[in-house]
């Protein structure tokens, strides 16, 4: 009887495993085919809704369609001086400050690449140069409005640059602020290799006296988080009394929490752009969520130091001053931006004019991630003609952080959960959403082109949370999909 006993369990422990092997199959399936939906053969992202696109293949493309071309949308000649960059993708090892190695890839051979930073009005060309990337390269500048040509999209603005090809990007820098570059061909898997890097443009006047202007570019480098790549954190230097711009920059999937310690500060600007009479802040922390940036403004105090870091990743912080550490506290309240700093005099905000909506509903499954319901080329993009007053809705409904980025852009944040901002006008190009956050965002369309709104955890975006924002008439010869190589949320 006990082998009777033994052998009937065996039999249902067969049986248990080979269910368990033919579910764990199934769901390995049925995650690849999910995947491979978000991998189209070949897509025109200005008219995918409408037709299927002629075949071409990465580094050939020929006219197809009448309007004006996101081509030919460049800068415009100027005078303005120019600040010439070289910048080279290649694979490399990297010996971090914990000697420990990382397969990485670099800009310039180090990751994150080299700070680019340039005055207001500058003309910037960089050259990139692809040593070695098999998949190709792009590069996109994260919160700058460029021309539709420069913004870096693989298969909507530029073919990917594949090894031993250059591609040099050219535009002007209009408006100052914090910002940062990354590539934008399979984002999910080379910006997390490593090819991002910060892009500061300087304002002519500088509206604070600072003694010390740094930028920190947070990043997972692999499993590892790293600050400016170092996995120890930063250390500035400074005499009692200094002030210090710190330049925060959010190149990682995750929303991070920040705090403060030593010192009260003021968040002067977020995603580049200026608070109105921000106020001085003390015990509060404040989310950053993935691709968005913080000004910060902190007096370092008589005695002591000054730490900024990360509430749970002890690595990723940064040390101002000379002195005793300070003491450190819980994060304390959540900074809000619906109410700080000062409204503009004169703002009509109540008044704006409103031409058309869109509602975006984010979504997730398992296995994909939605904007209302459907995924990537799907879709339906958001059509508008230019010198319209749009009204965008985005709504979190899925769970889960959502950073949601719109390129070519900067939008005005008008309310949160239905509040309204009644401080500092707030402006953005990414909006950090929580679950059940419904924020309404407003923008005026006064840049021609065919642009991305995605989530910015990179992720997310390859798993289909991935849009378009296209103006009426403008076209494209580049595609997106498997056959032009081309992949830019991957």
């Amino acid at each position: 009887m006990r082998i009777k006993i033994k052998s009937r369990k065996a039999k249902i422990g067969l049986g248990v495993l080979l269910a368990l092997t033919i579910l764990i199959g199934a769901t390995v399936a049925f995650y690849f085919w999910q995947m491979r939906l978000q991998k189209p053969a070949e897509i025109n992202m200005a008219d995918h809704m409408h037709h299927a696109s002629p075949s071409s293949h990465a580094g050939h493309h020929t006219t197809t369609s009448t309007g004006t071309s996101c081509e030919s949308l460049t800068a415009t000649d100027s005078d303005a001086p120019v600040r010439d960059f070289d910048l080279t993708a290649a694979s490399a090892t990297i010996r971090l400050d914990n000697g420990k190695t990382v397969d990485a890839w670099t800009f310039n051979g180090i990751s994150p690449g080299p700070e680019l930073r340039v005055k207001e009005g500058d003309r910037v060309k960089v050259t990139l140069y692809n040593k070695d990337i098999e998949d190709g390269v792009t590069i996109h500048w994260h919160g700058v409005v460029v021309p539709c040509s420069q913004d870096g999209v693989a298969g909507v603005t530029q073919d990917a640059v594949m090894p031993d090809e250059r591609f040099t990007y050219d535009f002007i820098a209009t408006v100052p602020g914090t910002y940062w570059y990354h590539s934008h061909q399979m984002s999910s898997i080379q910006a997390e290799k490593g090819l991002i890097g910060q892009f500061i443009i300087e304002p002519k006047t500088d509206p604070y006296a600072v003694d010390r202007d740094m930028a920190g570019l947070l990043q997972k480098l692999g499993s590892q988080y790293v600050f400016n790549g170092m996995t120890q954190g930063l250390i500035v230097p400074g005499k009692a009394g200094d002030t210090v711009r710190l330049r925060l920059t959010n190149g990682a999937n995750d929303t991070l929490e920040m705090g403060v310690a030593g010192a009260p500060y003021r968040i002067v600007a977020m995603d580049g752009n200026d608070i109105h009479k921000p106020g001085l802040l003390e015990g509060k922390s404040f989310n950053i969520g993935a691709g968005q940036r913080y000004d910060l403004l902190i007096q370092l105090p008589v005695q002591g130091k000054v730490v900024v870091g990360s509430t749970s990743e002890d690595s990723l912080k940064v040390t101002l001053g000379i002195g005793a550490e300070p003491v450190t506290t819980a994060s304390g309240d959540l900074f809000s931006f619906l109410d700080y700093g000062s409204p503009v005099p004169g703002d009509k905000v109540d008044s704006l004019t409103i031409d058309k909506s869109f509602e975006l509903k984010l979504g997730q499954n398992v296995f994909a991630k939605s904007i209302n319901g459907k995924s990537f080329h799907e879709i339906p993009p958001m059509n508008v003609k230019e010198d319209e007053h749009v009204r965008i809705t985005v709504s979190n409904e899925g769970g889960g952080d959502h950073p949601f980025h719109l390129h070519g852009h900067t939008f005005r944040l008008l309310s949160k959960n239905g509040e309204p901002v009644k401080g500092s006008p707030i402006y953005l190009d990414t909006i950090l959403t929580k679950k059940d956050e419904t924020y309404e965002l407003y923008l005026v369309t006064d840049n021609p082109g065919l642009w991305m709104a995605h989530c910015h955890n990179l992720m997310h975006a390859s798993m289909g949370m991935s849009m378009m924002l296209n103006y009426e008439g403008i076209t494209t010869d580049y595609r997106v999909g498997t056959k032009s190589g081309n992949l830019p949320d991957l």
